[in-house]
């Protein structure tokens, strides 16, 4: 156990997590409001390769992008861990339909009163939105939290190594398994998502019941 830096995991899945919440939710957010309320050409095709992209699993994209990091020699860094895994297709779907099921009357008058798209956003839509947002939110976090395969291919070091690929690292240890390290590390890992979905699990439901309540 002395021998794994157990912290250093803790504190690369912390990093890694949030930055890729943050992003995956604001990109999110900000393409499904693009997808409904901005009116441009090839705007359903856009939306088309968003549900096309849902169909494709990760582990068809790990060769060609394990290729394109390891030319940009970004293996064993944060940037080749969180970089590929910054898709937004589900958030956008998501927070799409969301979107395109609120009142339409609420938008109609905000644009009458010279409301701009990015006041329209986050004064009236957010405001109306947030179950749905923190259901967004708290699934990318769990999603995130527990990414193995992807950090495992990239990382070799415990400088950049997350907590998954820490716990392998420890069950391995001197080539034999001491469970009670590998099951106190597990449990440890599982604690800060279930302190997360403890918190906002009524906004959750709240958020993946609005959609179907409303239809």
């Amino acid at each position: 156990m002395d021998d794994v830096p157990f912290i250093r995991y803790f504190l690369n899945s912390l990093l890694i997590t949030t930055v890729l919440t943050v992003v995956q939710v604001v990109l999110g957010i900000i393409t499904a409001f693009a997808l409904v309320f901005l009116h441009y050409p090839g705007r359903r095709i856009v939306f088309l390769f968003v549900v096309a992209s849902l169909m494709v699993p990760n582990q068809v994209t790990v060769i060609s992008n394990y290729a394109l990091v390891a030319e940009l020699n970004w293996r064993n860094t944060f940037a080749g861990i969180i970089i590929p895994l910054a898709g937004v297709a589900f958030g956008t779907f998501l927070m799409r339909n969301h979107f395109a099921s609120l009142p339409r009357e609420i938008v109609e008058s905000a644009h009458l009163d010279g409301t701009g798209p990015f006041r329209l956003l986050f004064r009236i839509l957010l405001p109306m939105s947030w179950p749905t947002v923190v259901a967004f939110t708290l699934i990318t976090i769990v999603t995130e939290w527990n990414q193995y395969l992807w950090p495992f291919l990239m990382a070799d070091t415990a400088s950049v190594a997350p907590l998954p690929v820490g716990l392998t690292l420890l069950q391995n240890n001197e080539g034999s398994t001491n469970w009670g390290p590998v099951m106190a590390g597990t449990i440890l890992t599982m604690i800060p998502i279930l302190i997360v979905f403890l918190i906002l699990q009524k906004q959750m439901i709240k958020g993946l019941t609005a959609g179907a309540v409303k239809g």
